[in-house]
């Protein structure tokens, strides 16, 4: 797939922030899932664990949408 910009109600946005958006989101729901059963507070620094999960996503959502 091609990188290319996305129209968004006329609006030419970078599939890039689009991604950005799309894994913030499920970065949130895994620390709420994590927090609801008290995994954060097994990891040393909390908020260093949630943006390395956050890249993680990140990564993984770019690798998927440049193989399709």
């Amino acid at each position: 797939m091609r990188f290319t910009e996305i129209d968004l109600l006329g609006v030419y946005v970078a599939p890039m922030s689009l991604m950005l958006v799309a894994a913030w989101v499920v970065t949130v729901g895994l620390r709420r899932i994590a927090a609801r059963f008290g995994l954060l507070r097994h990891v040393w620094h909390p908020a260093m664990f949630v943006f390395a999960v956050y890249m993680i996503v990140l990564s993984a959502i770019v690798l998927i949408v440049a193989a399709g």
